[in-house]
């Protein structure tokens, strides 16, 4: 069986239980790729993005084209679990000690509620690393893929990150966001890359960043400044 056959025999499985999901996408090449394998066979999938701004015009980009490829996807921008921590430790803003911290978990159970829709599909791989390879691989996965307890299912498991990409050329997807060459994470963080990268190439994007959190204007001046230093 190749790993696509079995990313099919995980989606048949999920979709002899529901007829709607909800995906987390990032925008990046698991997500862009897991969309367009599910897309086909659901009745509706709801795209969750978890922002630390709102709005960003280098992602909406991506979310208006597949409103525009799959008539049955719907997209929703959600605060990003770890912007509770970045705002109740007061990184590069204010803190604020009334922030309630959440979970990964939190969100995807507040979204359920939100959507009522049970099933959660996620684009992590056993490749991504060590942890998440033995945890697909345990026994109560099915199909290395499925945790029905949790309803959480990650259909690429069995993929290899050049295999995603190579998927995304075939089917003449968008190529993903990528901030940089050394950046393991696909999703934006206060780093340098990140902040180069929308200089460069979105500068909008960098101005909604400095506004709302003032201080993480200092990433950017020591990665201009450094050989100053």
């Amino acid at each position: 069986m190749t790993n696509r056959e079995h990313t099919q025999e995980v989606i048949d499985w999920v979709r002899s239980k529901t007829d709607s999901v909800i995906l987390f996408y990032s925008a990046g090449k698991d997500g862009i790729a897991l969309l367009d394998l599910v897309a086909p066979h659901f009745r509706r999938v709801v795209c969750v993005f978890m922002y630390f701004v709102p709005d960003m015009e280098h992602i909406q980009k991506y979310i208006d084209y597949s409103e525009l490829r799959y008539p049955n996807v719907e997209f929703h921008q959600v605060p990003h679990w770890s912007l509770t921590y970045v705002l109740k430790s007061g990184l590069y803003c204010q803190p604020d000690p009334d922030v309630k911290l959440m979970k990964f978990s939190d969100v995807a159970d507040n979204c359920r509620l939100r959507f009522g829709i049970d099933w959660c599909l996620y684009g992590m791989k056993q490749s991504d690393n060590m942890t998440r390879g033995i945890m697909l691989r345990g026994k109560d996965y099915v199909l290395e893929a499925i945790q029905p307890k949790t309803k959480n299912v990650y259909p690429l498991s069995k993929w290899g990150n050049n295999e995603v990409l190579a998927y995304i050329r075939q089917r003449r997807l968008p190529e993903p966001v990528r901030y940089s060459e050394r950046q393991k994470s696909q999703g934006l963080t206060f780093s340098e890359d990140c902040f180069l990268y929308l200089k460069k190439h979105w500068p909008g994007d960098l101005q909604k960043i400095l506004e709302a959190f003032p201080l993480s204007e200092v990433i950017l001046y020591r990665a201009e400044h450094r050989g100053d230093m």
